[in-house]
């Protein structure tokens, strides 16, 4: 069943990344009873493969284990081979995780400080400019890693990336300011081959490695507590919150955060682009004040 089931979740356009964990995760539950038939698989049965994960103290994995196997179960019902999903008498069978929220500086001395350290960085060239789109553009790390040359439109200063690479799985459009126009151009400039803004230094026709920005932070002295890649998201949120200049919905479409709220969803799709694009500007201009004070 699980084999059958991995097809129609590949069709549903999920990333790569994500398709990876779910076969990994699959493999536990294969390993323990993946050659019994899947109408004698009992809720005990699996709450024993969880708890084997949960005894190395990976509560998270476990959570993503059910959810994995009950998605395999519910296939199998859509499909009239079996009649309920046991998975759903475990859902607080299991320890829940404790959530830690990554690491991000968002006070404005620090914050200028940093953006220093990444504009004086000895490393790769590509690795500080990715580090300073980063912190400009306040998107994911992966997203901005994954960045194409064809998703950039300079003359209408707009980054249009596919739904296929957003978490949300919605297309976004991020409006791009001056400073991060002129990232670009440096980036042409030294970077005309292949697809990729930031290329793997082993090959053209892969990005960089997802460890290569926060690796940048820890060489330029931030411990993994202090500072991450996906910092910089929470860097902006906080700071343009706290500003009080912005509607806050503005910052939330900037993030590409989706409302919970369908009505309210529906009514604000397409609001807020002009405010984003002048709320844009104003974070990359505060980002180079921030920078400037540190350097006096």
């Amino acid at each position: 069943m699980a084999r059958r089931f991995w097809p129609s979740n590949a069709k549903e356009g999920r990333s790569v990344a994500t398709l990876s964990k779910t076969e990994y995760h699959l493999n536990f539950a294969n390993r323990d009873f993946g050659r019994k038939p899947v109408t004698e698989i009992t809720a005990p049965m699996i709450l024993k493969t969880l708890r084997k994960v949960e005894a190395k103290g990976n509560y998270e994995t476990a959570h993503c284990l059910r959810a994995r196997i009950g998605s395999v179960f519910r296939y199998a019902v859509a499909s009239g081979v079996a009649e309920t999903d046991p998975t759903y008498a475990l859902r607080d069978a299991l320890i829940r995780p404790t959530r830690v929220h990554r690491a991000a500086i968002i006070e404005p001395k620090a914050l200028g400080r940093l953006m220093a350290e990444i504009d004086g960085f000895d490393g790769q060239a590509t690795t500080r400019i990715a580090l300073k789109l980063l912190a400009i553009l306040a998107q994911r790390p992966g997203e901005v890693r994954n960045a194409k040359w064809e998703e950039f439109d300079p003359r209408e200063a707009v980054w249009s990336i596919p739904a296929e690479k957003m978490k949300m799985r919605r297309d976004h459009n991020v409006p791009l300011p001056k400073q991060a126009l002129a990232l670009l151009d440096q980036l042409r400039a030294m970077n005309n081959e292949g697809d990729y803004l930031f290329p793997s230094l082993r090959t053209w026709t892969r990005p960089m490695s997802e460890n290569t920005l926060n690796a940048a932070l820890r060489r330029m002295g931030y411990a993994g507590d202090e500072m991450t890649a996906h910092g910089f998201r929470a860097s902006f949120s906080i700071l343009a919150n706290e500003s009080g200049l912005w509607n806050p919905d503005a910052i939330e479409r900037a993030l590409a955060h989706v409302e919970k709220n369908e009505v309210r969803r529906a009514y604000a799709r397409g609001e807020h682009w002009e405010e984003r694009v002048r709320l844009a500007s104003w974070w990359a201009d505060q980002l180079l004040s921030y920078e400037k004070r540190a350097k006096t």
